[in-house]
């Protein structure tokens, strides 16, 4: 079997960074290996106090949800289109499209916008799959029921799960495999993880839906909700956890790959950092951070890890990413596979 079923990942994760123009038009451009038509779309301001902005293809060009709030969802025409290597932006809000700010946009394909009714679950849903990537993005109604399901159509058992009520001031739910489908954790708050059955009914996805409890944030009756599921994908991404050992000689964690992008969380209070490979500077270390929570704008304050070949070694003891004895879980997506699909080896950065 080869080692990676995907030897370029910029075909299914791009990071995109810009320079707002203040006009009502602003075409963004991909520069990745491969041509990406975004499916998921997250966007961040970086020099400026902002909201995270995330659309999908699922919902439209112009409903918006915020990773930092527990606000439903707002229409508001931020993105004018999702192109061929791309996106165009179609409003000048500083959220996105301020004259002279920096932004970030992180991306992720699915299914080209095309989706399936999927009747898995005893909650029929509306899932743009792409089972090569293990991505799939779902659209369903709750029933207030626990133990209800809903069809996620990765035909493997998903190890990451994000969800959000679009209809009502909700929180975000996160449940994460490495922690166990008897905890959530929200994407909006630093808090720590939450263990009750009202989530995700204690039950851990199969490979075919996600069970839920009757939690109103993942589970309200009649409310509309969107989740994001991700199986991992050996060579192009890992969804896992590790311990902090306190060193700035600190912990390794194995990828697989060279890494594009990472968020990490620890399981205890504290803030969702993410690091990519555009935003920092070409060699290691990676030392800028955005968090998922809060409107901040980027920081640059700790020499926190490298992007190795295969995988990211600590390189700071700061509580956000490596507390002793911390149990931390992460997400991450390749740049480059540390080896091919015909045996070709990737090197650091």
């Amino acid at each position: 079997m080869a080692y990676t079923t995907i030897d370029d990942p910029s075909a299914y994760f791009q990071t995109a960074l810009y320079t707002g123009n203040g006009t009502s038009t602003n075409a963004i451009t991909n520069d990745g290996n491969s041509d990406l038509q975004p499916d998921w779309l997250w966007l961040k301001a970086r020099s400026i106090l902002a909201d995270h902005i995330v659309f999908d293809s699922n919902r439209g060009t112009n409903k918006r949800l915020s990773t930092n709030t527990t606000g439903a969802e707002e229409t508001q025409a931020f993105y004018s289109s999702f192109d061929t290597n791309g996106f165009t932006l179609g409003d000048s809000n500083a959220n996105v499209n301020q004259n002279g700010t920096t932004y970030v946009n992180w991306q992720w394909k699915a299914n080209g916008g095309t989706t399936a009714s999927n009747t898995d679950g005893s909650i029929t849903s509306t899932v743009q799959a792409n089972t090569t990537a293990g991505f799939s993005i779902v659209q369903y109604v709750g029933n207030g029921s626990s133990g209800a399901t809903f069809g996620h159509g990765l035909g493997v058992a998903p190890e990451v799960v994000i969800l959000k009520n679009r209809d009502t001031v909700r929180s975000w739910f996160v449940g994460h495999l490495s922690l166990g489908f008897n905890y959530v954790t929200h994407l909006n708050q630093t808090t720590a993880s939450d263990a009750d059955s009202v989530y995700w009914n204690n039950t851990a996805p199969s490979s075919t839906v996600v069970t839920l409890g009757n939690n109103e944030g993942g589970n309200e009756n009649t409310n509309n909700f969107v989740a994001y599921c991700f199986k991992e994908i050996q060579g192009y991404s890992k969804f896992s956890s590790y311990t902090g050992n306190g060193s700035t000689d600190g912990a390794f964690i194995y990828t697989g790959f060279k890494p594009a992008w990472v968020m990490i969380r620890a399981t205890d209070v504290d803030e969702w950092r993410i690091y990519d490979n555009k935003r920092a500077n070409p060699f290691n270390v990676i030392d800028v951070r955005l968090k998922a929570e809060s409107t901040a704008a980027e920081s640059q304050d700790d020499n926190e890890c490298d992007f190795l070949s295969n995988g990211i070694k600590l390189r700071s003891n700061s509580g956000g990413v490596n507390s002793s004895g911390q149990t931390y879980i992460y997400m991450a997506f390749a740049e480059s596979p540390f080896v091919s699909s015909e045996g070709v080896p990737t090197t650091a950065r």
